[in-house]
């Protein structure tokens, strides 16, 4: 199964700033957020799916290598390194935001 572009799941242009990244993600994220779609596998997939876009590119770093070698950029596989981490630092803040903290 391949994976969808992470700006295609945003709905984000790639010279998108970092605000408008945010926007997107908290938009998409209050739209298919488990708790609003209890029951709903399809939506937490999707909620899940635009977390991941969001982390990647809310990060300066993972986005430059996802823009020149895709989804093997950040996955860990190919030149990039194989860089893998949990830093959701930016998506704990916007979950603040979206849920309180």
């Amino acid at each position: 199964m391949s994976k969808r572009d992470y700006y295609e799941i945003l709905g984000v242009q790639k010279t998108a700033t970092k605000d408008e990244i945010k926007k997107s993600y908290r938009k998409v994220a209050m739209k298919f957020h488990p708790d609003r779609n209890p029951d709903n596998p399809e939506a937490e997939a999707k909620f899940k799916e635009a977390s991941a876009a969001a982390e990647v590119l809310l990060d300066e770093t993972k986005r430059q290598r996802y823009d020149q070698f895709g989804h093997a950029g950040v996955d860990g596989q190919g030149g990039a390194g194989g860089f893998q981490g949990g830093d959701f630092g930016d998506l704990g803040d916007i979950f603040g935001d979206l849920f309180g903290d």
